[in-house]
């Protein structure tokens, strides 16, 4: 009779296990599954978040090339204008670019609010300010409403020094982008060095005609 149990016992738990086996499998199957999906989206949320890293950071390149080059034309067409008006040349044709020029610095540095980095943006918001009292004074001096102790002089000197806060922009834009990793708010050349007047004398004295 006890064998006849133990016998009994030992059927039932292998028709039970062989009942149960495909559910176990099943479930572990699905565990697995869910694990697989799981760290696929992982690793696609991962690429995801680096695609936009790389979008961001081409689209902030982009705009700071624009500001980059914005600004620095204006600066130059501001100093052409100056040394026009300084020698009473005609100055039609020259007003025309430096509006240009002034045009496109400001539509630059809408863009650059919308993407540059806080400390890229107070360097480019400083130098515009700069250009834009520069600009007044140069207007102000052709329609001789100059201020009694400002002259051409004056103007250009502060126009070689707008060449340091330049400068200082660019290598806080360097310095967002990964290019340099010097600290970007020290320049390397102060406003009033030989290395920054003579470079942007240069550029005086190459916009004077003939």
């Amino acid at each position: 009779m006890d064998n006849a149990w133990l016998a009994l016992a030992g059927t039932t738990i292998a028709v039970a296990g062989t009942l149960v086996a495909p559910i176990v499998s099943q479930r572990l199957l699905a565990h697995a599954e869910s694990d697989r999906h799981e760290r696929q989206e992982r690793a696609a949320d991962a690429q995801w978040v680096r695609e936009q890293r790389v979008v961001a950071l081409d689209k902030r390149r982009d705009c700071y090339v624009n500001a980059n080059s914005g600004y620095r034309r204006h600066r130059i067409e501001l100093m052409k204008y100056l040394w026009l008006v300084h020698k009473r040349g005609d100055t039609a044709e020259e007003r025309t670019a430096l509006e240009d020029a002034r045009h496109a610095m400001h539509a630059s540095f809408a863009e650059a609010q919308m993407v540059a980095s806080d400390s890229v943006l107070a360097e480019l918001d400083a130098l515009a300010q700069t250009l834009a009292h520069l600009y007044d004074r140069i207007m102000r001096l052709e329609e001789g409403d100059a201020a009694p102790d400002d002259s051409f002089e004056k103007i250009r000197t502060d126009l070689l020094r707008a060449n340091a806060q330049w400068v200082i922009m660019r290598g806080e834009m360097r310095a967002d982008l990964g290019v340099d990793s010097r600290p970007a708010a020290i320049s390397t050349t102060a406003p009033d060095s030989p290395a920054v007047a003579g470079a942007t004398a240069d550029g005086l004295r190459a916009a004077q005609p003939g």
